[in-house]
């Protein structure tokens, strides 16, 4: 059995995508965005890392470049295991090896903020094989982070009691390879949306009623239902929430006052999704500013987290007829508005306050606090009055919110998707989501002025962003058109 650094990777991640990888049906994989931000944000780092071009394979490192690409290492590992590994970056050091008066450590790209044991033991991989290749020891491998100006560099050790616990993991990693079942479903699976196995793990949770499947269960909240031997959503559902909380409140007295809440709440939430019918909350319309407005705009933003970018602000203007019914909202009309960075806030500013100020008065639906925090602080930023900040606030109307106040769902999920998509609304791009539009936003930034075929797509692509940015606002009416027609 082979074990290379990407299944030693994937297995810290989750030890059931680690035998996917290895044993499970290729077809069944699906491309994800997220892996290609992650290669791209690399790049970028290795460039403002290395001044010139890296040298490529054995010839390089034997020619003493400064930083060498595309080689494949390779030796034995603990109880004789086979090891393969591709470190993405190799930087000239001091000491001397094999080829000379020098020798080489492995440089890594996190994303995040800080050094975890998936690098740590990526690193250590990579030391270990590389060390007899060049004839020199590895004592420290190279993290960095971000690009030009804003470059990270952190030096880590890979000393002995790293090796150790590379060791141990490469035999846990061997042992679950070898199984002729995957491993199960990882308690948390909020980071499941970053891998390619995603819908392969869904169906399964599904039919084995992981109690992830319950909306408001994380790994923690799962551990604690599994203690009082309750490990299945028609488990929960068929709980008494009173027996529940103090069963609750006797395994984890700390947090007692938590309990009673908590155990009503998810007893509730997991009878109406055994039930698969909606519960009512509170009576009462859940959109009252709504009776008598002129129309709303639907509001949507699409960012860049790591680069604090709203790129884009996408607005669909619903008017309503004289007659007061509302209109389709398919055929209203969308206007996108691109933040450019270079343009600066000011600019930006001006042109949200100008369309504001030509529907005022008009409710502003959203989906999530996203909106609301990043208009509001905005304002604030460009010395907006108080007074216009509160008239601001007041026409923000966050769907997300009017929801989980006045409804219990039958969906694992109170995000958008999960809600409009049990409301029968439908994406317009299969397999679109924010990631791949990030990603599509970076391709356009870099290439939109290229004449050639690179130009052409990237100008596709913003088309793209725009058409998934205008579903999501779509999608929210789906969801405030329900709360309307509840009365």
């Amino acid at each position: 059995m082979l074990l290379t650094d990407r299944l030693l990777r994937s297995w810290v991640r989750c030890r059931r995508r680690a035998w996917l990888d290895q044993h499970g049906p290729s077809e069944q994989r699906q491309w994800n965005a997220h892996r290609a931000l992650a290669l791209q944000e690399q790049v970028q780092s290795f460039q403002a890392l290395v001044a010139r071009r890296p040298g490529h394979g054995l010839a390089a490192c034997a020619a003493g470049a400064d930083a060498v690409v595309g080689l494949r290492v390779q030796g034995a590992g603990p109880a004789g295991l086979a090891l393969a590994a591709h470190p993405p970056l190799l930087q000239r050091t001091g000491g001397s090896s094999r080829w000379g008066d020098w020798s080489y450590r492995p440089v890594l790209a996190r994303q995040g903020y800080r050094v975890t044991r998936e690098h740590r033991l990526q690193l250590a991989l990579w030391a270990r094989l590389l060390a007899p290749l060049q004839q020199a020891p590895v004592p420290h491998g190279l993290v960095v982070a971000g690009g030009g100006r804003q470059l990270q560099q952190e030096r880590l050790a890979l000393g002995e009691s790293l090796q150790r616990q590379l060791d141990d993991s490469l035999e846990r990693l061997a042992g679950d390879l070898d199984r002729s079942e995957p491993p199960p479903l990882v308690s948390d699976r909020k980071k499941c949306t970053l891998c390619g196995w995603r819908r392969l793990c869904d169906q399964v949770a599904a039919a084995e009623g992981h109690l992830s499947e319950v909306s408001g269960i994380g790994g923690k909240r799962r551990d604690l239902l599994l203690s009082q031997g309750i490990g299945t959503l028609a488990e929960l559902a068929a709980t008494d929430p009173e027996r529940l909380a103090a069963q609750l409140e006797q395994a984890d007295p700390q947090h007692a006052r938590q309990h009673a809440a908590i155990a009503a709440e998810l007893v509730a939430q997991a009878r109406v999704q055994a039930a698969g019918v909606a519960q009512r909350l509170e009576l009462g319309p859940a959109l009252p500013e709504l009776d008598a407005a002129a129309g709303v705009l639907l509001y949507d933003i699409e960012s860049d987290p790591d680069a604090r970018d709203d790129f884009l602000h996408g607005f669909v203007v619903l008017r309503r007829s004289p007659s007061g019914l509302w209109p389709d909202a398919g055929a209203a009309a969308y206007q996108p508005l691109l933040a450019l960075q270079e343009h600066g806030e000011t600019r930006l500013w001006l042109r949200l306050r100008r369309l504001l100020a030509t529907y005022p008065e008009w409710p502003v639906l959203h989906y999530g606090e996203t909106e609301s925090l990043a208009l509001v602080r905005l304002a604030q930023r460009q010395g907006a009055a108080e007074a216009e900040i509160a008239q601001l606030r007041s026409r923000l109307i966050d769907l997300h919110a009017r929801v989980r106040s006045s409804w219990r769902l039958p969906v694992g999920s109170y995000g958008l998707k999960a809600v409009a998509g049990w409301l029968g609304f439908a994406w317009s791009q299969q397999g679109v989501d924010g990631a791949r539009c990030l990603l599509w936003w970076r391709q356009w930034r870099q290439w939109h002025r290229d004449p050639g075929p690179r130009g052409r797509a990237a100008r596709r692509h913003l088309s793209q962003i725009f058409a998934y940015n205008r579903d999501d606002s779509l999608a929210s009416w789906t969801v405030a058109r329900w709360l309307l027609d509840q009365g």
